[in-house]
């Protein structure tokens, strides 16, 4: 017989066990958490009234439309313009704003609901999407992207910049949209979606053609770019530029290897993809000097995480693809809406190798010393990453006996998060579909933090084996 205190005590074990999971291994509790959402928006997508037509989604489509939005991808396996109903196509708005908040950080607020507070075990939680090491367990020098004391702070300006950031897009997207000659009252609704899709990095496009709908429209591609780079850059980053805009001897380092790295391959980018598209009809060649310009910035925007394409990719010639494929795996800043090894880990890896090149001791940057263990992360991040890739690409490859260049272009758009697609993902078969949403889920949740989660149970060792010293190079 169940009396009157068994529902709390129920509720008592349940709140035990998930501060137990918290506590134990954050990293996993954040996993969960993200697993859960996939599975619940799965559920919403899957309803009759999702669809335009009134018919269950398979579950396939349903999944890795949830996959996609969760993890603010952009890559589909249905029409997004006309395959789902106002319902479903706000289902899919709210999911994506969701996941636009980062892993560890909606993990960080559950937590939070959940205690009433933002506790240690929180605010760890919070500081590991910031700074990757804390997740990791290594040591942390003093110079950490966001102390444990700013994490609440933090999480304020997460909420607050996603909200005036897509808001203010919206407000200016929208007469531009109208411009373009969209219906004023379509604009309504195309306005603040394109913001939260530039935003969150994700990519996806309300209107029948998306983008290529505007791809003569400079305003409107600009204001898409602008959402695509305050994306882009992390929240870290925009939390340091709240507080001290014009310091830059103040900005942390994290914040300036992101921000520099980012213009470094926002313009050497833009730079390459002039240089080996110019000639062909099918892309450049048939544009004038200004076009060219706009669409190969727009190009390497969107190849970093955007997701938005002005141009069909498939019209690409393959060295371009190849280059675009090097510029998703890159990916965006850490804490960010967009995918990848992150700009910080490729900023750290280069230094890194510039001064052992120059027989330097240390590596360093702007004044700072980088410790090694980070440069040991940034390594494991890169290996890890290329063999997701590697690994799904083969698959992939052999279940669909398609071009492998094309693959690879959707493996790594999957695996960076970005939403770009050769024509793969629309064909694939429900088996490479769900291999794909296994690589698009791997890389939002982050290498690292999977790495944390599998490593939470190690042991330390207590003591130092003999040194030797193997042939490499």
């Amino acid at each position: 017989m169940m009396t009157a205190s068994s529902p709390r005590r129920s509720v008592g074990d349940a709140a035990r066990m998930v501060k137990h999971l918290i506590t134990s291994s954050p990293s996993r509790f954040a996993i969960v958490i993200f697993a859960a959402l996939i599975l619940l928006f799965t559920g919403l997508l899957s309803l009759p009234i999702s669809s335009a037509d009134g018919h269950v989604t398979p579950l396939s489509d349903a999944l890795f439309t949830a996959v996609s939005t969760i993890c603010v991808t952009g890559l589909t396996t249905v029409d997004m313009s006309t395959y789902w109903s106002p319902f479903g196509q706000v289902v899919i708005f709210i999911g994506v704003n969701i996941g636009g908040l980062g892993v560890l950080t909606l993990a960080s607020l559950m937590g939070m609901v959940i205690s009433k507070r933002l506790g240690l075990s929180a605010k760890l939680m919070a500081a590991g999407d910031t700074n990757p090491l804390r997740a990791h367990g290594g040591p942390v020098n003093e110079s950490q992207t966001v102390r444990l004391g700013e994490v609440g702070q933090l999480l304020t300006t997460v909420a607050l910049s996603a909200l005036i950031i897509e808001v203010g897009l919206a407000v200016l997207l929208y007469p531009a949209i109208v411009m373009a000659g969209v219906d004023p009252v379509s604009a309504l609704w195309e306005a603040p979606y394109f913001a939260a899709m530039s935003f969150t990095n994700t990519g996806f496009a309300p209107n029948a053609g998306g983008v290529l709908a505007f791809n003569d429209d400079y305003l409107v591609l600009v204001l898409l770019m602008a959402g695509v780079f305050l994306g882009s850059i992390g929240f870290p980053v925009i939390y340091t530029l709240a507080k001290h805009t014009w310091h830059f001897k103040r900005w942390s380092l994290h914040s300036k290897l992101t921000l520099v790295t980012t213009v470094l391959l926002f313009f050497a980018g833009a730079a390459v993809f002039l240089l080996l598209e110019y000639d062909n009809p099918r892309t450049f060649g048939s544009m004038d000097a200004a076009d060219t310009t706009v669409h190969a910035f727009f190009l390497s925007a969107m190849t970093r995480s955007g997701g938005f394409n002005a141009i069909d990719m498939s019209d690409l010639n393959g060295s371009s693809m190849l280059v675009a494929c090097m510029l998703m795996f890159v990916g965006g800043g850490s804490a960010s809406t967009a995918g990848g090894i992150k700009v910080t880990t490729l900023a750290v890896l280069a230094i890194a190798v510039w001064s052992e090149a120059k027989g330097r001791q240390s590596v360093e940057a702007f004044g700072r010393r980088i410790p090694s263990d980070v440069q040991r992360v940034g390594l494991s991040v890169v290996a890890w990453g290329a063999t997701i890739v590697a690994i799904s690409t083969v698959a992939i490859t052999q279940l669909t006996k398609l071009p492998v260049i094309d693959v690879l272009f959707d493996v790594i758009s999957a695996f960076g998060t970005v939403g770009l697609s050769s024509g793969v993902t629309e064909a694939l078969p429900d088996a490479g579909s769900y291999i794909l949403a296994a690589t698009i889920f791997m890389g939002r949740v982050g290498t690292v933090t999977l790495a944390a989660a599998v490593a939470a149970t190690s042991r330390s060792q207590l003591y130092s084996l003999p040194v030797e010293r193997p042939i490499v190079g």
